[in-house]
């Protein structure tokens, strides 16, 4: 029996709500021995009062020592395990955005980026490119055009869009063209099996038509290829929880991850106060409410302490007015530690806090990546924090006699 088999048994219905605040990224490093954490030397008022009442700890997104990609971030917060349920990052690009994958399409998440004169690329998201500049620029490539193969191309937000293949016989095993890191060019997409191969053709065709497309342009003159992926087939949170759940969040990605697990996407909020308003207006529609907050790992990634440590200042802030509300169960965590150190993902173990009033609050008064190493949740695996929310939200019976 599996953890989902688990909640179908035991799972029961009641008034409760259950906020889930998602600071993607959240965790990180201090920037010389000895030092505080983003998350350490920010002034989080609010989010010390929550610890007071609450638990906490440091939750592992996948496995210990795997640093992971969003997605499976995210898919172990909602209690699907990541290693069970893979979803290319190309199929929640898609879904994000409202685009209907069939059968056999394959998806795939691009990033303009900039080459140099050699040929190597100078900026892997072409300076973070504006919305209004890069759209124009994806809807272009829709005139690129591959026999035997139907081509998709939509616009996402700032650098990046999305490319959906349609055709017989394609396969999603295609490493990405993004090498991580500059001055170094592009790699070629690769196929691991016959069908993968026949669509790594195909994107080296596109990558083609593309190139001369985009020359002129002086940021976004290339891109990248990322997270190859055919549509996913996931049980609904309604199915193995009983919840009916709201996502409400800014990025596309995201928006189609929760859409993936059967979440309703509501609301079409640009800032966080603005979700928290979308939030209020739902409150009585919904059991579930999941709130993403993206620059706490865009600024990790930049390598940026300082704007790091201002984005969790803002976060702080408007947990006041999500407390008021006062769910039945609140939990505030990251799908990732991205530390500005590293300036990318990470494997650290992610700081965690639930309050509910049948928690058991621990010693702790403040709330950072040192006093989690010490909460009363411990170090747990995130795909456990769904059982967490719903049975302090007294939605979990017994199991056994």
């Amino acid at each position: 029996m599996d953890l989902h088999d688990l909640t179908r048994e035991l799972h029961v219905k009641n008034d409760s709500k259950i906020i889930m605040l998602v600071a993607d990224g959240l965790g990180g490093l201090p920037m010389q021995p000895g030092g505080l954490t983003e998350l350490e030397t920010a002034k989080t008022p609010n989010l010390d009062a929550l610890a007071a009442r609450g638990v906490q700890g440091a939750s592992i997104p996948v496995k210990p020592g795997i640093a992971p990609g969003s997605g499976p971030g995210h898919l172990g917060l909602f209690g699907y395990d990541p290693l069970q349920y893979q979803i290319g990052r190309g199929a929640l690009e898609a879904t994000g955005i409202g685009f209907e994958l069939k059968e056999g399409d394959v998806a795939i998440r691009c990033n303009f980026c900039t080459l140099d004169s050699d040929g190597n690329i100078s900026d892997r998201r072409a300076g973070r490119i504006s919305s209004e500049e890069s759209a124009p620029l994806a809807i272009s490539l829709r005139q690129i055009k591959i026999p035997g193969v139907e081509v998709f191309v939509e616009p996402v937000k700032e650098h990046r869009f999305v490319v959906v293949f349609r055709g017989q016989g394609l396969g999603d095993s295609v490493a990405d063209t993004d090498p991580q890191q500059t001055g170094v060019p592009p790699l070629d997409p690769v196929g691991t099996d016959s069908a993968s191969k026949k669509t790594a053709e195909v994107a080296k065709e596109f990558l083609r038509q593309a190139k001369q497309i985009l020359a002129g342009h002086p940021k976004a003159n290339f891109h990248t290829m990322r997270g190859f992926a055919a549509k996913p087939a996931l049980p609904s949170m309604s199915e193995v929880y009983g919840l009916r759940s709201a996502a409400i969040a800014v990025y596309p990605m995201y928006k189609g991850l929760a859409r993936l697990v059967g979440m309703d996407i509501v609301g079409d909020a640009k800032t966080l106060a603005e979700q928290i308003d979308v939030m209020k207006s739902s409150w009585d529609q919904y059991d579930f409410f999941f709130i993403h907050f993206k620059y706490t790992d865009s600024t990790g990634e930049d390598g940026n302490f300082n704007e790091k440590v201002k984005r969790i200042e803002e976060l702080d802030a408007a947990v006041q007015n999500i407390a008021s509300l006062e769910p039945t169960v609140l939990i505030v965590t990251g799908d990732h530690s991205t530390p500005s150190y590293l300036q990318s993902h990470s494997w650290h173990p992610v700081p965690t806090l639930l309050v509910s009033d049948c928690c058991r609050p621990d010693p702790h008064k403040t709330f950072s990546e040192t006093t989690c190493i010490t909460g009363g949740l411990g170090q747990f695996e995130a795909k456990y924090l769904m059982a967490l929310a719903l049975s302090n939200a007294g939605r979990m019976g017994k199991f056994g006699a």
